[in-house]
């Protein structure tokens, strides 16, 4: 097992570890980036085939590059992650692929950052893996027929894994409402859970370019943590979670694809899905679209939690100094785990990093 000492090192290279890499880069100090995927914007390509971004590309732009492209165009996944692989190319960041953190410790005054055959040694360490790891799924999914297909969101991607007969989606934010939209062209098709809500006007349409521009000011500069609209914001979002209100589809669509809105899965009755109003469902498939928890498990420091996220002040871990932690939902804003919103929380804890407010006199 070989041992590399480094300042700094970032572990996830999507656009949060790309961003802070890029503000690291700037002031020449010395890091690297470790990613678990085979490329860099894989993440995104392990998408559903059809996903688009929810903003539009004048919005989605890293530290030093804008998003290429008609700027009120919904990029495609793709297009965000071919956008990724060559914003790393352009500033000649020090990616690491194919590389899984299996441990972070301490030894001693530095951070231990332990993957398969390799130990490095660093004074800072910066989480960029997110906030969705482990599919979050009912733990009476078990109990449905084992000839109903189940595929989480993360696990979907075209209508060709579905097989014939009704789809039960789970989950009715901005994934579930597109996948349900998408499978309802199909089959017979179910949307189950909470109204989420809509913005009040339909992505990309005219009244569209006028409310996006007031909507990013207000996810970027007032719905922060600092203020009491933005706090109150965050805890209906994230205490528990929440899906966000709903962009490019709208309510009236369901009924225009010939989808049922239904209430809440609240569990199974011989093999079938039971909703919150008793009624059981005879379907083929069902697709959750119900959210990621976090895992943190491979960090092996004390740190409190909540939701099962550390405690941080802007990405700032007060109590382990060093560690610090980016691209989660309002980590400061709205914005904060969004392409475009990254960048400003990037910086922030690229200046909390001591020999970064040195390099930066």
């Amino acid at each position: 097992m070989s041992h590399q000492q480094t300042g700094t090192v970032v572990i996830g290279g999507g656009q949060a570890g790309l961003a802070v890499g890029h503000h690291l880069g700037r002031r020449g100090l010395p890091f690297v980036v470790l990613d678990e995927n085979e490329r860099i914007g894989d993440a995104w390509r392990k998408r559903w085939d059809s996903l688009r971004l929810f903003t539009p590309g004048r919005y989605n732009g890293l530290p030093g590059r804008r998003f290429p492209g008609p700027p009120s165009s919904y990029p495609t996944k793709d297009e965000a992650a071919a956008y990724l692989e060559a914003y790393a190319r352009e500033f000649e960041l020090p990616v690491r692929i194919g590389v899984r953190v299996e441990r972070l410790s301490k030894v001693g005054d530095a951070f231990e950052v332990t993957c398969r055959g390799d130990t490095l040694l660093a004074e800072n360490v910066v989480v960029a893996t997110g906030p969705y790891h482990n599919p979050r799924i009912p733990s009476f999914a078990p109990e449905l027929d084992e000839n109903i297909v189940q595929l989480h969101s993360c696990e979907y991607r075209d209508p060709s894994q579905i097989r014939e007969g009704g789809v039960l989606v789970v989950g009715a934010g901005n994934s579930g409402a597109e996948i349900a939209i998408e499978l309802a062209r199909h089959h017979p098709t179910w949307l189950s859970g909470r109204d989420t809500g809509q913005e009040p006007t339909r992505a990309g349409s005219p009244a569209d370019h006028l409310f996006t521009p007031l909507m990013w000011f207000m996810a970027t500069r007032v719905l922060t943590v600092t203020t009491p609209w933005g706090r109150k914001v965050r805890d209906h979002f994230l205490d528990p979670p929440r899906g966000i209100p709903l962009g490019r589809v709208r309510r009236k669509d369901f009924a225009a694809a010939g989808i049922e809105r239904v209430p809440r899965m609240t569990g199974v009755r011989n093999g079938l899905p039971v909703l919150e109003d008793g009624r059981v469902l005879d379907v083929s498939n069902v697709v959750w679209c119900t959210g990621f928890t976090p895992a943190y498990d491979w960090i092996d420091l004390s740190l409190h939690t909540r939701n099962g996220i550390p405690l941080n002040d802007r990405g700032v871990v007060e109590s382990c100094p060093g560690l610090y932690f980016v691209g989660l939902p309002f980590l400061h804003s709205l914005s904060s785990a969004l392409l475009g919103g990254v960048g400003r929380d990037a910086e922030h804890i690229v200046d909390h990093i001591p020999s970064a407010r040195v390099a930066h006199v």
